[in-house]
């Protein structure tokens, strides 16, 4: 399919500027009405056909595995964060210590892909909540950057969802996130700066109020190497 020289133009410069329009990662509403296996089989014909045209011997011993092995990749792994079905539950505990103050989860890696390159974005998660009656477990809020993380993104809307996920599982708005990462499509393309990185946040209810942001960013800062 050609795309008018405007339109591509106009659409290589939104990728550029990591332009996102929706909180919701845009999906349709047939994405799951053929199985993974049947999405391996297709994905599998349609690498072969990419590397074909890019003039490789697909019958030599190195490449012969490739297409399906970036199928099964795709499906079962950097992009499995888009089946509904994998979404990790939140489950949530009664505060029964009254804890009152903010939990920080700092340093939580991030392995995404950016959607306009299909190229690794590599970073970490600093996230916040104030409890108003609930906890959820730390390795829960783990599992939920991963899940958002898998999945064609664009960071700013990475972190939005993480919070929003949270602000859904603990009923409550005073959810905090902060994402620091690498785009490979900035270090190894285009510009290639290989030291720059993306920052983006999201703050929630009582994270609004400058006092409290700047304590959650005084505890992203402190040294927890051991």
């Amino acid at each position: 399919m050609k795309i008018d020289k405007a339109l591509e133009d106009h659409f290589e410069e939104l990728g550029n500027d990591h332009v996102s329009s929706a909180a919701e990662t845009p999906m349709r509403k047939d994405a799951f009405d053929i199985s993974d296996d049947e999405k391996i089989e297709q994905i599998e014909s349609q690498v072969y056909n990419i590397m074909e045209t890019l003039g490789l011997d697909l019958t030599d011993d190195s490449l012969r595995g490739t297409p399906r092995r970036v199928a099964k990749m795709f499906v079962k792994e950097i992009f499995a964060g888009l089946h509904p079905d994998r979404k990790p539950k939140a489950s949530t505990f009664s505060n029964k210590y009254k804890y009152g103050e903010m939990l920080v989860e700092k340093n939580i890696t991030v392995y995404s892909t950016c959607e306009h390159h299909l190229l690794p974005i590599v970073g970490r998660a600093h996230i916040a909540y104030i409890s108003n009656g609930s906890v959820v477990g730390l390795s829960k809020m783990n599992r939920i950057v991963d899940y958002y993380a898998k999945r064609p993104q664009v960071q700013e809307r990475m972190t939005m969802q993480v919070v929003q996920e949270l602000q859904r599982a603990l009923g409550t708005k005073d959810v905090a996130c902060v994402i620091d990462a690498k785009h490979l499509c900035v270090n190894s393309r285009g510009i290639r700066d290989i030291e720059s990185s993306t920052v983006t946040a999201e703050f929630g209810g009582k994270f609004k109020d400058p006092a409290v942001r700047r304590e959650f960013l005084d505890y992203i800062k402190l040294d927890t190497e051991f």
